[in-house]
Order: structure tokens, then sequence, then C-alpha cells
């Protein structure tokens, strides 16, 4: 039998592989997710180097935010993301939503990032 780790790591590297199949050069926005924070990169997978990167433990949004495991805390990471890819110049990603289903707090941050100006 396979622990639930396994099967999450199987799903993580299926997803991420088929990502890398249809990314055609753009970079990928990996959502990585605990019990208390949420965290977005954008990296590029050819360089092997992170463009952009948000979380739910900066100072900015540590100070609003009731705790950093809810929607509303992946709804301010995604825009912060979706900011700071802008200043840094980019417009197009390919989403990671790693082995996590998209759904609750992952699409939330997806979201937000749309609407703050990525497309995906």
């Amino acid at each position: 039998m396979f622990s639930p780790k396994d099967l999450f790591l199987r799903r993580q590297a299926r997803t991420r592989f088929a990502l890398r199949k249809k990314a055609g050069g753009r970079p990928r926005l990996s959502v990585f997710r605990s019990s208390k924070h949420i965290y977005a990169q954008i990296i590029d997978d050819a360089k092997g180097t992170t463009l952009a990167a948000a979380s739910s433990l900066e100072k900015e949004l540590k100070t609003d935010l009731k705790t950093g495991a809810d929607i509303a805390a992946a709804a301010r990471v995604g825009k912060l993301i979706a900011e700071r890819a802008a200043q840094a110049g980019i417009t197009e990603v390919v989403f990671d939503r790693g082995g996590y289903i998209y759904h609750g707090r992952v699409k939330a941050l997806a979201d937000a990032a749309r609407e703050g100006g990525l497309s995906f």
C-alpha cells in the first residue's frame, strides 16, 4: 500500500510532467499550501530561478489577515503575486496546483491572480 504522502507526490509529479509538455516556454506559477499559510512562486524552469514570490507570511499581509490558512489569505496572496509578476514583466504563466485539488484556497489564489492580470 502507498502512504498518503506517496500518493500526493505521484499526483504532483504527474501534474508537473503534463505542465512542462504544455508550457511552451511560459513560467510556472507554483502553489504550496500548509496548514497555517499559503505560498506562491513564479518559476522559470529553463533557468531554474524564481522570478516572483508571495506568501501569507509577509508583513503587509500578516497584519491584515486573521489567519494565513483561509480563502481570504489565499486571495490576497494571489493579488500580490499578480502585482509582482506585472512588475517583473510577466503576463502569461502556467498554473501548477501541485498535488492539490483545484478547490478552496488553491482556487481562490488562482482566481485572484487572474483578476490581478495574470493569464493562464
